[in-house]
């Protein structure tokens, strides 16, 4: 067994039960596992193979993303000012040209961003397998790289010609869809305390797939330990529309109908639920992940994060695919959903012979805190993880810590916690995961980026030429 001792840090923030934030703090790791958290001084006796000093640091638990699609990088910034549908539709002829090279190179150059941008666990939803790709390729890449990976074996089976969206050459027949997501499952699944590979079940969306689909695959998941259900739900308004004409009910009745509302189920974006659906979400423990950055980018609307929170839904943050958002950043995704939360039409202000008039919002609607507890404990909960998302003892070694001491945190020292999304986005100076140092004084320990960012492009001339 190896130790480690981190000291000095001059804010803790642990995200634990009692939210303690400790000044000149210290974290006691053995192996993977935290096995103290304190002050410097009272873990002054303890000794340790190796001693790392973090004076002039904010550490706090490594951030979990629950909602990308990493293969999108390979097609950023296109299609920006049309609609959903038509996005896809446009995107969806690029998407079948993947290959398994490309699939793979994309997650590292995802991974490498995410775990920069303060991410420690992150999952991602691939739903477009062409020309011989694989999930297995994702999980390679995750563990080249050092990243607790969540596969998603997502999945389109209703091509146009059935009535569904995608074009028919980007659809997979559905005992295939199941057949292989048992052989993922049997592989990589692991269920054992501080895991760094599980395995999840994502039939993409209504308008993607059958309803035969989704309730074989909830069957599945739940006929095997601790594999969870994720998919989209109520992104656009168009989708309501299609749910009302195809299956007469909107789109969470939808997912209720097929089995999948419940503990162990949440959806991408939930963003035109009603008050009666998101009080469906709170008694059944459906979560959601919140992706502000691609709800703007989109023109989709807003979340009712605030509102679900004081229902008790659980709510997560996720980035989004890269050609919805077009980057994978955490600290950036944190920042924008806390302000977009505080610009929701909360009330409407009338015009007035001043010429005032409006929807007018409020900075109380979500805090700095709230916000980062959703990045860590509430992406956690979704993943059904409660080994992850604090730092306390028998936690799992996944921290990241920040430099105080640089240009966009001067000024900043009465709150460092607050002002890593406030004053930020940042990037990590040091991230530890299952006690692995994978980034030290800001640079890539376990593998090599420049090369990496030169495949991703040779990748993208190759698939764009074709």
């Amino acid at each position: 067994m190896t130790s480690l001792l981190i000291k000095n840090i001059a804010h803790l923030a642990t995200f634990d039960d009692e939210q303690r934030e400790i000044g000149d703090g210290s974290i006691l790791v053995r192996d993977n596992v935290i096995e103290a958290v304190g002050t410097t001084a009272e873990l002054a006796d303890r000794e340790a193979d190796r001693v790392l000093d973090l004076s002039g640091h904010v550490v706090m638990p490594g951030m979990v993303n629950t909602h990308h699609h990493m293969y999108q990088n390979l097609t950023r910034v296109m299609v920006q000012d049309d609609e959903l549908f038509v996005w896809l539709k446009t995107l969806y002829p690029i998407w079948a040209k993947l290959d398994d090279d490309a699939i793979g190179v994309s997650a590292r150059v995802s991974m490498a961003e995410l775990i920069m941008s303060g991410c420690t666990t992150s999952s991602d939803h691939l739903y477009v397998m062409p020309t011989n790709a694989r999930l297995d390729t994702t999980i390679e890449a995750a563990r080249e790289i050092g990243l607790r990976f969540h596969a998603a074996r997502g999945a389109m089976s209703r091509g146009e010609s059935k009535g569904g969206l995608p074009p028919d050459n980007c659809v997979e027949d559905e005992a295939f869809i199941l057949k292989d997501a048992e052989r993922l499952i049997h592989t990589y699944h692991d269920m054992d305390r501080h895991a760094m590979n599980r395995i999840i079940l994502a039939p993409c969306s209504p308008f993607s797939v059958t309803p035969e689909l989704m309730r074989d695959a909830a069957a599945l998941a739940r006929s095997r330990k601790g594999v969870r259900l994720h998919s989209h739900i109520a992104e656009v308004l168009d989708e309501e529309v299609y749910c009302n004409e195809i299956y007469g009910m909107r789109s969470v009745g939808f997912a209720e109908s097929v089995g999948w509302l419940g503990d162990d189920v949440w959806f991408a974006h939930a963003i035109f639920l009603n008050d009666d659906e998101i009080r469906l979400f709170a008694e059944s423990g459906t979560g959601a992940t919140y992706c502000p950055s691609a709800h703007m980018r989109c023109g989709l609307g807003i979340m009712r994060v605030r509102e679900m929170l004081d229902a008790g839904v659980n709510v997560g943050l996720g980035v989004d695919g890269s050609a919805s958002n077009d980057t994978s950043n955490m600290f950036l995704e944190a920042r924008l959903g806390q302000f977009l939360q505080r610009v929701a039409p909360a009330r409407y202000l009338s015009a007035t012979p001043g010429g005032r008039g409006g929807f007018g919002g409020t900075p109380t609607a979500l805090s700095a805190r709230e916000t980062l507890t959703m990045a860590t404990r509430g992406g956690a909960a979704l993943l059904g993880r409660d080994d992850i998302g604090c730092l306390a003892p028998g936690m799992s070694a996944d921290f990241i810590a920040v430099r105080m001491e640089q240009l966009g945190l001067s000024g900043a020292e009465r709150d460092p916690l607050a002002a890593l999304i406030l004053c930020g986005p940042f990037k990590v100076d040091h991230s530890f995961i299952n006690g692995v140092h994978v980034i030290s004084d800001g640079s890539f320990t376990t593998f090599d980026i420049e090369a990496t960012l030169a495949d991703h492009r040779a990748t993208m001339k190759r698939i764009y030429d074709a």
